[in-house]
């Protein structure tokens, strides 16, 4: 198999505030793997919280591809990497998940499947994606809110995590009369004490959210367990559950497990952590760092498996370089195409055209 690597620019078509940080664009570096005429695609993105610039992300990228081309073909590699002895100990999830999705893609292209048909799913998975309104004033959350719901949106997903916690409940306040019909997920990204968490949850079940990521500072699993066994609403880790160890000491204790792709390691990671949850009372979510429609694809063929999807990292951007699994009226799809089904917007990076350097 040919590799070879491209970096582009993600903007965003506005910057995004959460409780940690604002953000107004990420690189992408996309994986293209090159086999009898047919190439595969992956997409990883740099992330200030999980320590990964573009730089970092190719020398993983260029480690991994040393192991690629000592196999024969994709579908080979496809199946060393799914038994996990294809990555080093020292590669990114993030970087696998990319790898694994261009195998994927490239195996599905080559096999005139889809992703999800080689994950034994025959239906066409399809799913309502939240949308996330960042930290902003009440106004614009509103009109964001009113513009979403009129769009057919259908999950709202609204960040918290202001300096002053009486700001967060009046953007959820506005949000709730401004889309009425939405169902609300709330977000801190671990910006609470579990003392201002007890005193908040109840305000929040009484406007009506149905769900909180995440509302304290990771690093304490136990402390988010006792906080879920007495909320007034449902509890999904997040950054508490990166892998299936941390997913294996929460089942049953929280309500949900939020699993990225990025943050596990990839498709079959995020089969195994399912497996792990099944029948423990806790339900998967599924969601997704910001990224273009190639980084996002992998995880809608997932969706039909997840109680809550939160698969809108492509429709933040300014520019999207793929297209493939809409996602502006509130459904992601799965695209019925062999592989991912995503296709580039501006004719590059098409099967057998010209490729990059490889790394």
């Amino acid at each position: 198999m040919k590799t070879s690597l491209h970096t582009v620019r993600l903007e965003l078509a506005e910057p995004l505030r959460i409780s940690r940080s604002t953000m107004s664009a990420r690189d992408a570096v996309r994986l293209n793997l090159e086999h009898e005429g047919l190439t595969g695609h992956g997409e990883a993105v740099s992330s200030v919280y999980y320590r990964l610039d573009a730089a970092a992300l190719a020398r993983h990228f260029t480690a991994i591809g040393a192991d690629l081309d000592r196999h024969p073909d994709p579908e080979t590699a496809l199946e060393v990497l799914r038994t996990g002895e294809l990555a080093g100990d020292g590669t990114a999830p993030a970087v696998t998940a990319a790898v694994e999705a261009a195998l994927l893609d490239l195996v599905g292209k080559r096999a005139g499947k889809p992703v999800h048909r080689l994950l034994g799913t025959e239906d066409t998975p399809v799913a309502a994606t939240a949308r996330t309104i960042g930290i902003t004033s009440p106004s614009r959350a509103a009109a964001q809110a009113r513009a979403l719901a009129a769009s057919g949106f259908q999950v709202l997903k609204v960040k918290a995590g202001a300096t002053d916690p009486e700001e967060d409940v009046e953007r959820v306040r506005v949000v709730r009369d401004a889309a009425p019909r939405a169902r609300l997920l709330l977000d801190p990204n671990g910006a609470w004490t579990a003392v201002q968490a007890r005193s908040l949850l109840p305000r929040f079940a009484a406007l009506g959210v149905e769900a909180v990521e995440q509302p304290l500072a990771p690093g304490d699993p136990e402390g988010l367990a006792a906080l879920a066994e007495r909320s007034p609403l449902p509890v999904i880790a997040d950054e508490d559950a990166v892998d299936l160890e941390d997913v294996r000491r929460l089942a049953g204790r929280v309500h949900g497990v939020n699993v990225k792709l990025a943050k596990c390691g990839g498709v079959y990671a995020a089969l195994r952590i399912a497996e792990a949850i099944d029948g423990s009372g806790t339900r998967l979510m599924l969601g997704c760092l910001v990224a273009s429609t190639l980084g996002i694809a992998p995880a809608v063929h997932l969706a039909d498996r997840a109680r809550w999807a939160d698969l809108d990292g492509h429709l933040l951007l300014a520019h999207d370089p793929w297209t493939g699994i809409g996602g502006a009226d509130g459904l992601v799809r799965a695209s019925g195409s062999p592989g991912l089904g995503v296709v580039p917007r501006d004719g590059a990076a098409r099967d057998g055209a010209p490729q990059d350097g490889a790394p």
